[in-house]
């Protein structure tokens, strides 16, 4: 196994998680430890909405086709990206260093964060509305109930890597049995699924970017866990259990409760079924386990964006930000901002997997390196691709993440022979 040259790691870059180097092997995970808390991150209600977009608008054998090959495609870009995470023992935004220049990686920094900082917002403000709505609480509980949801879902986070473990090895089998049940009694309300006629027209291909767009900008993040690997193998295994089997088991299940039961919230289709106290079970490991990976993965940012090991001061300090959102109502406005920043954040993952793989030859260099403040082809790659990405997805002209992966991987490999490329150098300290 070639792993980037560790330098000697501090205690407190143990104890914040290393988020300013490589993971060493001592701290590596095995998969029963790896695999449960990326289900767990990706385990999140957006995937839902996803499926209840697509389900009314093909028929059942269709539909299982889309969710295969659109989680196929996620899968596989997320699984590379774990491999390389493996490898390296570094986050996607450690690796952007390489790619994007040492200021210019702050760019990745920035995007990475404030989309996550702002997915914790809109989702603590759901869970609250969620709550009042389930339960026939007063309204103005609202800002309690989100104060207590911003807090207590970053507890974990804070904590870090073996809470995060925990918290996941026992939500995501309970989640899992949980939908088992809810399908289940679906499946007998439904009757005959192949009788079903779409009642919604949508094309095929933008199906396929419904369901991988949906959740491509947290998996090209996915590597804050991945880099804890054991070895490829588990890399790789973990995150296609996470973005293939959990992500297409959402999908398909918001489409299934959008057929049957007319909503592809799954909590009221539970409460439709008589299952209200276990709905709300659900809600709450669901958005956790996701809402504690959010917030992890802000403070990674962060911690890069500052050059400083202090990952904690990010959490807390995350949490709050997110807090003036959702109180001040902020997070409304968010909403389409950030789903244009979801769309811009997938070329990064293609820079990064064309830099390690065809400039670094499969291993980076020491982060100690001398690197340049920016490294232009990454920088001109990644612009022209995040325009190609948006247009197409706005035109629905193929799929727009995976046409800015592609665009990204395919400009950055040219502009490397384009551009001369500085020789990096152990810095002299």
């Amino acid at each position: 196994m070639s792993v980037t040259k560790l330098e000697t790691i501090d205690s407190t870059q143990a104890s914040q998680d290393f988020p300013l180097s490589a993971v060493p092997l001592t701290a590596r995970k095995p998969i029963w430890s790896l695999a449960p808390l990326l289900m767990g991150f990706a385990l999140v209600s957006t995937t839902l909405i996803a499926g209840g977009k697509i389900g009314p608008a093909f028929s059942f054998t269709n539909l299982l086709w889309i969710v295969l090959i659109g989680n196929g495609l996620l899968g596989a870009y997320c699984a590379m990206l774990g491999y390389i995470a493996y490898k390296s023992g570094l986050t996607t935004v450690l690796m952007s260093r390489f790619s994007f220049g040492n200021i210019g990686s702050r760019w990745v920094d920035f995007i990475l964060g404030f989309t996550q900082i702002g997915w914790y917002a809109v989702t603590n403000a759901f869970v609250a509305d969620a709550l009042i709505n389930l339960l026939g609480l007063p309204q103005n509980w609202s800002w309690l109930l989100i104060v207590l949801a911003t807090y207590g879902f970053c507890v974990t986070a804070y904590i870090g890597y073996a809470a995060m473990d925990w918290l996941s090895r026992l939500a995501v089998p309970a989640m899992l049995v949980l939908i088992v049940i809810s399908l289940s009694i679906g499946f007998r309300d439904a009757g005959d699924l192949t009788a079903l006629q779409p009642t919604q027209e949508l094309s095929f291909g933008a199906a396929l970017a419904i369901v991988i767009g949906t959740f491509i900008s947290g998996g090209t993040q996915s590597t804050n866990w991945s880099r804890f690997a054991d070895s490829g193998k588990n890399a790789v295994w973990s995150t296609l259990l996470a973005f293939f089997f959990i992500n297409g088991l959402l999908v398909f299940t918001g489409a299934f409760c959008t057929l049957v039961y007319g909503t592809n919230d799954l909590i009221q289709a539970m409460a439709q079924q008589g299952l209200l106290f276990l709905g709300l079970v659900l809600l709450i490991l669901n958005v956790w386990t996701t809402q504690d990976n959010t917030i992890y993965a802000f403070s990674v940012a962060g911690t890069n964006f500052f050059r400083t090991t202090k990952r904690h001061a990010f959490v807390l300090g995350g949490a709050t930000l997110a807090l003036v959102f959702a109180l001040t109502g902020i997070y409304e406005g968010l909403i389409n901002y950030l789903i244009f920043l979801g769309a811009v954040i997938p070329p990064v993952g293609g820079i990064i997997m064309t830099d390690f793989w065809l400039r670094h030859r499969g291993q980076f260099p020491s982060l100690a390196s001398r690197l340049p403040a920016f490294n232009w082809a990454g920088v001109i790659a990644y612009v022209v691709a995040s325009v190609v990405a948006y247009i197409t997805g706005q035109a629905n002209l193929g799929i727009g993440p995976i046409n800015g992966v592609i665009v990204a991987a395919v400009l950055y490999a040219v502009l490397l022979k384009v551009i001369p490329q500085p020789i990096q150098q152990r810095e002299v300290v």
